[in-house]
C-alpha cells in the first residue's frame, strides 16, 4: 500500500490481497491520506489480487468520512478481483466521480457488504474456531488466551488468520506445520499462558510451566 504527497486530491495505491487481517492498516492509511487531501482521495486498486467485505466496509467507512468533510473518494483503476466484489455488492457508483448516491443506496450497499462478509465469515470461521479448541484443548487456555495465541501467530508469521487456523486444524491430522509458524505458535501459546497466569494471580507465574507448555505444544505441532 503506497500513498502519494499532500495536494489537492491524495492517490493511494493498494495491491496484494486483503482481507479482515489488514482491515485496520488499510483503514489507518485511508484517513491518513484523506486529512492530507484538499478535495479527496483516488484509489488505484489495480493490483489487487484479492479482497473480502472487510477492506470494503473500510472504503465505504472511509467514503463516510470524506462525505462529511465534503471530500470524495474516488476508485482510478479496478483489478478483476476489486471490480467483481464491488459490483456484485453495487457499491462501485459509489467510488466513481458521478454525483454521490443518495444516503438511502449508500445504507443499502453497506447492508449488502455486510451479507458478503457473512458468507466469507461462514467459510472461515469453523476453522478458526476449531483451531482455538485445539489450542484450548492441548494447553488448557481459555477462549480469550487461546484466541490471542492464534492472534500474536498470525502476525507474527504474516500468515493470514485462516490459513494459520486451517494449518493448526491439518496438524492434528498429521500434517507438519512450517518451521517458522510452529516456532511462532509455541511462543505465542506460552505467551497466551503467562498473560492469563498473570490475570489471575497479579504476578508474573514461574517459568517453570511456561517451559513445559512450550515443550508440549513442540511436540504436538
Amino acid at each position: 500500500m503506497k500513498a502519494g504527497p499532500d495536494g489537492e486530491r491524495v492517490a493511494v495505491t493498494v495491491s496484494g490481497e486483503f482481507c479482515l487481517d489488514d482491515s485496520q492498516s488499510l483503514r489507518h492509511a485511508l484517513r491518513d491520506a484523506l486529512a492530507r487531501s484538499r478535495t479527496g482521495v483516488d484509489l488505484d486498486l489495480g493490483g489487487l489480487s484479492f479482497a473480502d467485505c472487510s477492506a470494503l466496509n473500510v472504503l465505504l467507512a472511509v467514503r463516510r468520512d470524506a462525505s462529511a468533510m465534503e471530500k470524495t473518494v474516488t476508485v482510478t483503476s479496478a483489478s478483476p478481483a476489486a471490480e467483481r466484489l464491488l459490483r456484485f455488492t453495487d457499491t462501485y457508483g459509489l467510488f466513481t466521480a458521478e454525483p454521490a448516491e443518495p444516503p438511502e443506496l449508500a445504507d443499502d450497499g453497506l447492508l449488502q457488504a455486510e451479507v458478503v462478509q457473512l458468507r466469507r465469515a461462514l467459510r472461515t470461521r469453523p476453522d478458526i474456531d476449531l483451531a482455538r479448541g485445539i489450542l484450548m484443548a492441548s494447553f488448557n487456555l481459555d477462549p480469550e488466551q487461546a484466541w490471542e495465541a492464534l492472534v500474536t501467530a498470525s502476525q507474527n508469521t504474516n500468515t493470514k488468520l485462516h490459513r494459520l487456523a486451517k494449518d493448526v486444524v491439518s496438524a492434528v491430522h498429521g500434517a507438519a506445520l512450517p518451521d517458522a509458524v510452529q516456532k511462532q505458535l509455541t511462543a505465542a501459546v506460552a505467551k497466551a499462558g503467562r498473560n492469563g497466569a498473570r490475570s489471575r494471580d497479579g504476578a508474573d507465574p514461574e517459568p517453570e510451566p511456561v517451559r513445559e507448555s512450550a515443550y508440549e505444544a513442540q511436540a504436538c505441532w
